[in-house]
């Protein structure tokens, strides 16, 4: 589908007791004070990959695809000093992101890159097309080791429901104790969500539901819960907030980021500083879910006043226009009319 986490520029980034012997990571060099409500983009690093170079590159509008940090992510607002890399799958430490491209090959161009230009990165696993697993310390210990760079801010597990449970226990216990022992680095869980308005509080499924055990279960109190505010269905109260006065109904798309963070705040307990939110830019899967603009500025502002951990995008490349209005369903367009590209990360 980071961020929202206090800032720790200088990353204590030694590794577990397995890799001892390996060398803590260097501090990166400080910077201001990164704001209260980080607005982080994902990047879907499969989107423009060139196997000769592993350069991330940015293909938004179907465009030419350029190398992503010379596309102006250095010159982006303060709050988006971070970029989500989606998805690692498989088993951690012999985690896979895609056909023809190497891990350890992924980091070694594209860390250095980011570091100069004063960027961050977040390693994200699983979504929707992927599993992501962890069973053992060692393997914990190999994947964060494949990543530990001054760059590195965190990781995301983005579980959206074909682990089982006791993969869901494992892969939340072995990221408690990776927080543990590397505090500095920000770790979030990311899962589906509607945003009941019936009095219900609706929300996560059961697959999120056993992400919210297992994290109360082992006290992982530090970690944020991202909600993928997206993809609601159709429009009813049991579903999200609907718009006023909408005929035919449609669910309000600003409004109901908000309903779903205080729906997990109200059957968990869950802190609303450790909740985050996803939207996705434009039109949803969901043909009737279409989140505009006007409801970007909305959930920003419900955000900062709740005191939300932050807000992730969905995606990088989809903030920009679409080359026909009819065009179908695309990671690389938010099918909107008259939004230029990059209109979502330039919003103050």
């Amino acid at each position: 589908m980071t961020h929202f986490f206090p800032n720790r520029m200088a990353l204590a980034l030694c590794l577990a007791a397995a890799l001892s012997t390996l060398a803590c990571a260097q501090a990166a060099p400080a910077t201001a004070a990164e704001p209260t409500l980080p607005y982080v983009p994902y990047k879907d690093v499969t989107q423009g990959f060139d196997a000769t170079t592993h350069v991330l590159r940015s293909v938004a509008g179907d465009a030419q695809a350029k190398p992503l940090v010379a596309q102006g992510l250095s010159q982006l607002p303060a709050r988006t000093r971070q970029v989500m890399w989606a998805f690692a799958s498989g088993e951690c430490g012999q985690e896979s992101w895609g056909p023809g491209m190497d891990a350890d090959r992924l980091v070694a161009v594209n860390a250095p890159a980011f570091a100069q230009a004063g960027l961050r990165f977040v390693v994200s696993t699983g979504g929707e097309a992927g599993v992501f697993t962890c069973g053992t310390e060692a393997g914990m210990a190999r994947f964060a080791a494949r990543y530990a760079h001054p760059a590195l801010a965190g990781f995301d597990f983005d579980i959206e429901g074909r682990q089982t449970p006791q993969q869901i226990d494992d892969l939340v216990r072995l990221a408690q104790q990776l927080a543990q022992r590397q505090p500095a680095l920000q770790i979030s869980f990311t899962v589906a969500t509607l945003a009941a308005s019936d009095g219900q509080a609706g929300g996560v499924n059961a697959t999120g539901a056993a992400v919210m055990a297992a994290l109360k279960k082992y006290r992982f109190d530090q970690a944020v819960v991202n909600l993928m505010v997206m993809n609601y269905g159709p429009a009813s109260t049991a579903n999200c907030v609907l718009q006023a006065n909408s005929q035919p109904a449609r669910c309000d798309m600003g409004a109901s980021g908000a309903q779903a963070a205080r729906n997990l705040h109200q059957r968990f307990g869950w802190p609303l500083s450790r909740i985050a939110l996803t939207g996705m830019l434009g039109r949803n899967d969901v043909a009737e879910n279409v989140f505009s603009i006007d409801d970007a500025r909305r959930m920003q502002a419900d955000a900062s006043r709740l005191g939300l951990a932050g807000l992730y995008v969905w995606s990088l490349d989809r903030d920009a226009a679409c080359a026909h209005a009819n065009a179908p369903l695309s990671p690389r367009c938010h099918h909107l009319q008259q939004v230029p590209a990059g209109a979502f990360l330039a919003l103050p």
